[in-house]
């Protein structure tokens, strides 16, 4: 009887499952992998610190003192996947700055979830689309921050970009017109990058956003595009801010923003005690 197609196809892909398992085990014997978050070790990301980015996407601008315009116009919205904080600093500080690329895939899938779950939002912002709009108008242009000229050359690539594009394939699939736009850029500036600056710096050398220059591009936006930027971590909203910024000079709207994580505000040692009705002193009654 003759040898089996189908049976040699399945020998074939069995011992390539083999292969690749022994190249897995000698990898992490060289390269020993651990999970950012906890050192959990042979790990990508273990469960408990790839679930801090499982929970719905919470609005989180009121922390982000830079975003208040002080006119009288609500600040941007913002929705952050978690807070900036334990494991999930330890996460995002190894994906953008330590050479994690295994955790681009995992941080890109939390934000594709994110695009989803947000696309009901989006849509009630945009209201319903004129008739005779063009499809092309009605997208959403899914702008990511930019980093430093320097931090670029560090990291040898954009890793907000790989965010953007997830967010808006997240939000493609829960029927909304999207498309990764990296149009903004940073002005000639140099130095470091944002990490370790605090509001003052941030804002000093965030003010020179720009749209990218060369050539017409496909997707830059035009007067009464409506735009949705993407960041790792929301500070003091200093960088959303400036993009914002750049994005409305050039005559598009900016919708709103999501982050992986934000940063928690902080404590104020010298905050007041919260005071009950039954311990409060009665009020004096004069005399005096």
């Amino acid at each position: 009887m003759p040898p089996d197609p189908h049976d040699r196809v399945h020998r074939l892909a069995a011992a390539l499952t083999t292969v690749c398992g022994w190249w897995r085990t000698l990898a992490r014997l060289l390269v020993p992998v651990e999970c950012p978050g906890c050192g959990a070790q042979d790990v990508v990301l273990c469960p408990a610190c790839a679930g801090l980015l499982e929970g719905a996407p919470a609005r989180r601008e009121a922390d982000a003192p830079r975003l208040d315009r002080v006119d009288g116009t609500p600040p941007l919205p913002v929705w952050a996947l978690a807070p900036y904080a334990g494991p999930l600093r330890g996460v995002v500080v190894a994906w953008k700055d330590k050479g994690r690329h295994d955790l681009a895939a995992l941080l890109g899938g939390a934000v594709h979830r994110a695009g989803r779950a947000v696309a009901p939002w989006v849509r009630d912002a945009l209201g319903p689309p004129p008739p005779a709009r063009p499809r092309a108008a009605a997208r959403i242009l899914v702008v990511p921050a930019p980093s430093s000229a320097a931090a670029r050359r560090a990291r040898g690539a954009e890793p907000v970009q790989g965010l953007a594009r997830a967010l808006a394939r997240g939000l493609v699939e829960a029927g909304v017109d999207a498309v990764a736009a990296p149009v903004l850029a940073q002005r000639g500036r140099r130095g470091r990058d944002q990490v370790g600056l605090g509001a003052r710096g941030r804002g000093a050398r965030l003010g020179g956003v720009r749209l990218t220059r060369g050539g017409a591009r496909r997707n830059t936006p035009r007067p009464g595009a409506t735009c949705l930027l993407v960041d790792d971590v929301l500070t003091t909203g200093a960088t959303l801010a400036a993009c914002e910024r750049a994005l409305e000079d050039a005559g598009a709207r900016v919708l709103g923003a999501l982050v992986l994580a934000a940063t928690p505000p902080p404590r104020r040692a010298d905050a007041a005690r919260e005071v009950h009705l039954p311990e409060m002193l009665p009020l004096p009654t004069g005399g005096g």
